[in-house]
């Protein structure tokens, strides 16, 4: 119950929180959050990919709880695979719209429940089978959309998940070596 309310206080939060734009680097975000879930299980075999050079001008904090919550739901539901593997990274869409990742190769969802995923309190797996409060994607999506963009989902069941989102203001700085 403590999980919950502390959950439910973090969502009222990012929700109400003024959003402070700077130049923010999503690899180092993603690097720093990687090391933390690999300190809490060293036994775990993960390959995480995170591409270099993953920008956005948004708020380092409000920005860092979604990929904190995307990358920690792709290592948890993934933590059934004998050698999981998690993938970070954009692309630029045709449209000329960077367009972020994290996917994953672990169990994966029906789309025909796709459209509960971003609810509070929605969870789309049994509480046996994997923990967590239904708080964590609903926070995703109202940090994405405070910051001008769309979170949306794709999966199969037992094929692994693929986020992707985009923000108002987004670049890939090229690389200066």
């Amino acid at each position: 119950m403590g999980d919950l309310i502390e959950g439910m206080l973090t969502l009222a939060h990012l929700s109400r929180e003024e959003i402070k734009y700077e130049r923010t680097d999503f690899s180092a975000i993603a690097r720093t959050i990687e090391h933390s879930l690999r300190e809490k299980e060293p036994q775990r075999r993960v390959e995480v990919r995170i591409q270099d050079d993953l920008w956005a001008h948004g708020d380092p904090r409000l920005l860092g709880a979604v990929m904190q919550n995307l990358l920690g739901n792709a290592w948890k539901f993934s933590s059934r695979q004998a050698l999981a593997k998690i993938d970070i990274g954009c692309v630029v869409d045709a449209k000329g719209t960077t367009v972020f990742h994290v996917k994953d190769n672990g169990a994966g969802f029906d789309m025909a429940f796709a459209h509960k995923l971003f609810g509070t309190f929605e969870r789309l797996h049994s509480p046996g089978d994997f923990v967590g409060n239904g708080i964590g994607l609903a926070t995703v999506k109202r940090v994405i959309e405070r910051h001008g963009g769309h979170v949306w989902a794709e999966s199969k069941p037992g094929e692994g998940a693929s986020f992707y989102f985009t923000l108002r203001h987004a670049y890939q700085v090229p690389d200066e070596k």
